[in-house]
């Protein structure tokens, strides 16, 4: 679908600007995404498999949900809506919480000039992954992996072809604000 979403600037201050992300992608506009990562207790992440579909990344493993923020929509709305849309699970605004907005400025063999700013949550899962029903445009698999294989498959990504390789770093800061929050 093609949407319109607000253009930010590289810091993210607003610029009162609204594209089509078809656009936005075309010509490298920044722009503001909500990432929700979920976590069960004691120690589990959800990981969803990107789908075939997707221009981007298709069936890499990354993020539990993500997604833009329409046009005039809040950050939290969009992580409530997007939660609701790519997993069919129901969130409140009150369960997330922020843990930072991450750059990830990425250009594409295919012409995708991505430059988003994430808006990062994470968020206490609490139904069992049976629960959950993944929207096919958009997810591939769900899976839950202990911190320790999450830890390992990202050590071992450059090999194993399971995460998004520009997103190490990322992956690592989530994993220590979900241990964290755990504490």
């Amino acid at each position: 679908m093609d949407e319109y979403i607000d253009i930010v600037s590289k810091e993210g201050i607003p610029t009162g600007k609204s594209e089509l992300k078809s656009i936005v992608h075309q010509k490298g506009y920044y722009h503001n995404t909500a990432h929700i990562w979920f976590y069960t207790k004691p120690d589990g992440i959800l990981l969803s498999q990107r789908s075939a579909k997707k221009t981007i990344c298709p069936l890499l493993w990354d993020v539990s949900v993500a997604g833009h923020v329409d046009s005039g929509e809040t950050v939290i709305r969009a992580a409530v809506r997007e939660t609701q849309e790519e997993l069919s699970l129901h969130i409140t605004k009150e369960q997330l919480k922020k843990i930072g907005v991450f750059e990830c400025f990425q250009e594409y063999p295919n012409g995708i000039k991505d430059y988003e700013l994430h808006h990062t949550f994470i968020c206490e899962l609490q139904v069992p992954l049976s629960a959950l029903i993944p929207q096919p445009d958009e997810v591939e698999k769900l899976k839950l992996v202990s911190f320790s294989e999450f830890e390992s498959l990202l050590d071992n990504s450059t090999f194993n072809n399971h995460f998004i390789p520009s997103n190490k770093k990322y992956y690592r800061i989530v994993l220590k604000e979900i241990k964290q929050n755990l504490n």
